[in-house]
């Protein structure tokens, strides 16, 4: 193949004196010959797009009056298009052929390789040329009207009488980079389906973080610190919190409104050594609420034997129906999911959280305000003046909330409710250690039932995998358990963003409160004990539950081990 040189000598396109001196520029440039001759305009965009094309071995496209036609490619964003520079032009038999600029980028199509989950075939275009085709297909086509007016972030406050106003700041056009950088970080934030923005100074740096089903990943390319400040400002800004305060840490919330949605963002900020730390969660009520149709145990991924155990213990008249695990790992999902089952007309359903993370049609939901003096425990007192059928208490934080709470199950209501522990038998030394009586949490008790959340694999792109009797070990499990078995593995994709993996499932703990459990947690039995009792009883550990997954081929053996203990 000759080179780029070698075919502007045969062409005669370049003198020997212009060819000499920009070899001796390239030299311990990272600019190449084709760059360098593009600043310089000592050939047009489509002479050079030519010669590249012949330096390649691939076709020169002119994309004369060349639209693309968006339906075609209805998994390519747009925004990925204009990124990085190319039009897609046919795509047959799991190979994708697309238009570039230059041809020789080889770090900017292994991405796109890999973001595509295509084999492709490449074209070469003057960048000019890929430009236009993209501006005159955005502007005749409805994803332009989308992303520019309906995705176009407009910031709103509340005024004095709690009603939704538009921000004064949002009406100019003009707005700076910083709000369009921020605007581009959210937006792109609910694109992936990300549940926290982290924004974290570094060593001459700034971070920019997604955490896409509970795993963080590098939003972009680290920003020039001098930017940090501005940015953390404008979100200061929209928040409401102080500006010129940057010594001890704020809590502020902001919402937008976005393709006819209005989101809330809780924001976060706590000084660090390089500066202000930020981390921005994503409420996305509106699309809970419209989805809320489809929510129901089912969609969560339980085990069949836990699931039936657990529509047992929400169909009871009364009693308490405990959720335990992390930060994180899905309570709140599953007790809303409980609740769409089991709410009808005739009953009447409260809730008391902190926030009010989704909102549930049909349901009177009490946000805990602790500043006003609206703690779990006083809430929960005036929800009991409401004549409730069913309540849901958002978290057992202190001993007054579970003293009242557990006497709400013993007096007629079924009460949903979480904790904080690492599984189903450390909620009993909690609730011990707060003071209650183990006889009124035991006659309380309908259930208890521990969960985390695993990544689920994408259905796109996983592939088939063996693993050895080494690897098994390495890894905590049984190998007769895995070897000569097919399990799947990640690659990634345009579906999943390149990352392997697409939403959560959740493994359970389920903890049956038989009579024998009853009498071991009030002869104050140690928790190996109990567990055993439970064993007995049926249980599947949290670990078991995980293995479960991984021989369905949902998920993979480092993310169980990512989400539970080994053993």
């Amino acid at each position: 193949m000759d080179t780029l040189t070698a075919i502007l000598r045969r062409r005669d396109l370049l003198t020997t004196e212009q060819l000499d001196e920009l070899s001796l520029r390239a030299q311990g440039s990272p600019r190449t010959l084709a760059r360098l001759i593009a600043e310089d305009r000592l050939l047009s965009e489509a002479s050079l797009a030519e010669v590249l094309a012949e330096q390649a071995g691939v076709p020169y496209r002119g994309l004369e009056d060349y639209r693309v036609d968006f339906d075609a490619f209805p998994t390519i964003p747009v925004d990925w298009m204009r990124q990085h520079g190319f039009v897609p032009l046919d795509d047959r038999d799991r190979v994708l052929t697309i238009a570039v600029s230059d041809p020789t980028d080889l770090k900017t199509l292994d991405l796109l390789e890999r973001l595509l989950g295509r084999d492709l075939s490449l074209c070469v275009a003057p960048p000019s040329a890929i430009a236009d085709a993209l501006k005159e297909s955005e502007r005749n086509s409805h994803v332009v009207a989308r992303i520019t007016e309906e995705f176009r972030p407009v910031l709103i406050h509340e005024n004095e009488q709690g009603e939704e106003v538009l921000s004064q700041e949002t009406i100019p056009q003009d707005q700076s980079p910083i709000v369009r950088l921020v605007d581009t970080i959210v937006k792109n934030a609910l694109q992936k389906r990300a549940s926290d923005i982290h924004i974290e100074p570094a060593d001459g740096v700034t971070e920019v973080k997604y955490r896409i089903d509970g795993v963080l990943y590098l939003a972009m390319e680290p920003l020039d610190l001098r930017f940090h400040n501005p940015l953390v400002s404008r979100i200061k800004v929209m928040s409401e919190l102080d500006i010129a305060e940057r010594r001890v840490p704020q809590d502020g919330r902001f919402k937008l409104r976005i393709e006819q949605r209005t989101i809330d963002f809780r924001v976060s900020i706590i000084p660090s050594v390089y500066g202000e730390s930020v981390v921005i969660r994503i409420l996305a009520k509106e699309e809970f609420t419209a989805a809320n149709k489809g929510l129901h145990l089912d969609s969560l991924g339980l085990k069949p034997e836990d699931l039936a155990r657990f529509r047992r213990a929400i169909t009871a008249s009364y009693g308490m129906v405990l959720v335990t695990g992390p930060t994180g790992s899905g309570k709140t999902t599953t007790l809303y999911a409980a609740l769409n089952e089991v709410n009808t007309k005739e009953d009447k359903v409260l809730t008391i959280e902190d926030p009010v993370e989704y909102q549930l049609k049909g349901v009177v939901q009490i946000p805990v305000n602790e500043k006003k003096g609206l703690t779990f425990a006083k809430g929960l007192r005036s929800i009991l003046r409401h004549d409730p059928d069913k309540i849901m208490v958002g978290e057992i934080r202190d001993a007054e909330t579970a003293q009242i709470a557990i006497q709400s199950a013993l007096t007629g209501h079924l009460v949903f409710t979480t904790v904080h522990a690492n599984n189903a038998f450390d909620v009993i030394g909690r609730f011990v250690n707060m003071g209650i009586e183990p006889y009124n949490f035991v006659a309380s008790l309908n259930c208890i039932m521990a969960q985390r959340l695993v990544r689920k694999l994408c259905a796109s792109c996983k592939v088939p995998i063996t693993v050895s009797p080494d690897q098994c070990v390495q890894l905590g499990f049984d190998p007769t358990l895995f070897v000569g078995k097919v399990l799947y593995g990640d690659k990634g994709c345009v579906d999943c963003h390149g990352l392997g993996f697409r939403g959560r499932h959740a493994i359970t703990e389920f903890l049956p409160v038989t009579d024998r459990i009853k009498d071991l947690i009030l002869e104050k039995k140690p928790p190996s004990e109990i567990r055993q009792a439970a064993l007995d009883a049926g249980m599947t550990s949290l670990r078991e539950a995980g293995i479960a997954k991984i021989l369905a081929g949902e998920t993979t053996m480092k993310e169980v081990n990512r989400m539970t203990f080994l053993g």
